[in-house]
């Protein structure tokens, strides 16, 4: 049995999400993603990649000029190995991450404790849902914005290359201290294109 897809015992949503099985949950991030935040969304001062996995994320950030300390709790070749984010004292301006599905509200609680200006985490659209993060995050702590994604990610291992779209929609959840109420947006179709 392949625990990285699994949860709780059952199967995970999304069969079409390819892991890359060194550590649990790791699904490194398609570079057309990250640019499709960064692209819409701006961000002044340091930002820390807190599940950076191969970098993947940490690279395209890098592109844009953004100084980025990069750290995961499994050591994958890149970034400082072996710091936890739900349980450490670190700070940063901004933070933007794809996290762990199964630590994804972990990852709001601290980050809004951890960020002083923004913080961004990818996720399935369908965590706006839910009575519990209704009110343990968006009833106190709501997004600035979402940013819906027009076309479907696939998650594949490093080196991989991508054959298929995925079947679960995803969107850029970004938590803004300068900000109030929540916008929704969609991004334009055509960023997958640009990476082919």
């Amino acid at each position: 049995m392949d625990a990285t897809y699994h949860l709780s015992g059952g199967y995970k949503p999304t069969l079409k999400r390819f892991a890359d099985l060194d550590g649990p949950d790791y699904f490194p991030t398609p570079k057309w993603a990250t640019f499709a935040l960064l692209d819409n969304e701006k961000f002044s001062g340091d930002v820390w990649e807190s599940a950076c996995g191969d970098g993947a994320m940490s690279s395209v950030l890098s592109e844009f000029g953004l100084n980025v300390f990069s750290s995961d709790l499994y050591q994958r070749g890149f970034g400082e190995a072996g710091i936890d984010f739900l349980n450490n004292d670190i700070t940063s301006e901004n933070i933007i991450t794809n996290p762990p599905y199964n630590s994804a509200e972990g990852f709001v609680q601290q980050g809004l404790k951890k960020s002083t200006k923004k913080f961004a985490l990818l996720l399935r659209l369908a965590f706006l849902e839910g009575a519990n993060r209704n009110r343990s995050i968006f009833s106190t702590n709501p997004p600035a914005r979402v940013w819906v994604f027009s076309e479907r990610i696939t998650f594949y291992p490093a080196g991989m290359e991508a054959k298929s779209s995925g079947t679960t929609a995803y969107a850029w959840f970004v938590w803004d201290k300068d900000a109030q109420g929540t916008e929704l947006c969609w991004l334009k179709p055509g960023y997958k294109a640009k990476f082919r």
